[in-house]
């Protein structure tokens, strides 16, 4: 894809609020734009993160969504603590509505990363609007490792006692192999940067353990990407969704090479322009 001259891009303007679930949300709009994407991010960060990416939609015509889930950015709760993974997809349902009435007469897609996309499959297994005409899933938390009978015996009663304990940590290394992305992401106060709680650890693992059995019921189109060379999430987690969703149109990319953040990494220019692409592709399906 030829992008743009910049004189050529569409204006963006920047909008922010607050959803009835308390939850923060921002946005990115165009005049008259071609299509909607309502962005999920992912453990651990916020919705600002991906600025650039929104960027990259709105210079391709498109309205960009985004929201902080609970325990996220610069929404209520404990930092890194989703709540629960009802409470994440209803921020998301709430988001999609918001940006579904102020553009009623385009498509709109969901784009989610890492545990957003995990939170995107179990939204879009659900009961989403019926206006999203595809999404882009991206690296999805799907695989939360080895875990052994009785880690999977106690997690339950860890979650109910001691929520905000921290379980499992996250090395910033593993993100991009851009040590810049790697610096930001430590120095941002709005990130959290100590172990996952284990409220967010359990509902992550029983959503995805659940996941598989839900796919097959999951028949829009899709994109799912992957880093090829992900060492937080294995790419075995994309390949579930290949190979389980009941999409007959469903766009697969392993980028061999690219960390966790294929949005992230130094290849991201063309990452976009791709995810882009097919975007533009689905709008009029």
């Amino acid at each position: 894809m030829t992008k743009p001259h910049d004189e050529a891009l569409p204006k963006t303007t920047h909008s922010e609020g607050t959803l009835s679930s308390g939850q923060y949300w921002q946005s990115w709009t165009v005049d008259q734009p071609a299509g909607v994407v309502v962005l999920v991010h992912g453990v651990h960060e916020h919705s600002g993160r991906f600025r650039h990416v929104a960027e990259r939609f709105g210079a391709g015509g498109y309205a960009v969504y985004a929201l902080d889930h609970p325990g996220h950015g610069r929404s209520p709760g404990t930092r890194g603590n989703i709540g629960s993974m009802a409470a994440a997809v209803t921020g998301v349902d709430l988001l999609a509505r918001l940006a579904g009435e102020r553009h009623d007469d385009v498509p709109m897609f969901v784009y989610g990363h890492s545990m957003g996309g995990l939170i995107s499959l179990q939204y879009l297994t659900g009961t989403p609007l019926d206006r999203i005409a595809g999404a882009v899933i991206s690296a999805p938390a799907l695989d939360p490792g080895p875990v052994s009978g009785v880690e999977k015996a106690f997690a339950p009663l860890l979650s109910k006692l001691l929520p905000d304990l921290g379980v499992r940590r996250i090395d910033a290394n593993t993100i991009s192999r851009d040590p810049e992305v790697v610096r930001a992401f430590r120095a941002d106060p709005l990130n959290h940067n100590g172990r996952m709680r284990a409220r967010t650890a359990v509902e992550i693992m029983r959503t995805a353990e659940a996941m598989p059995q839900r796919l097959p019921s999951l028949t829009m189109p899709l994109f799912v990407l992957h880093g090829g060379a992900d060492q937080l999430m294995p790419p075995t987690a994309s390949e579930l969704v290949r190979t389980r969703a009941g999409s007959a149109d469903l766009t697969y990319r392993l980028h061999e090479g690219l960390y966790h953040e294929s949005h992230n990494e130094p290849e991201k220019e063309q990452v976009l322009d791709e995810i882009v692409d097919w975007v533009d592709a689905h709008r009029t399906a």
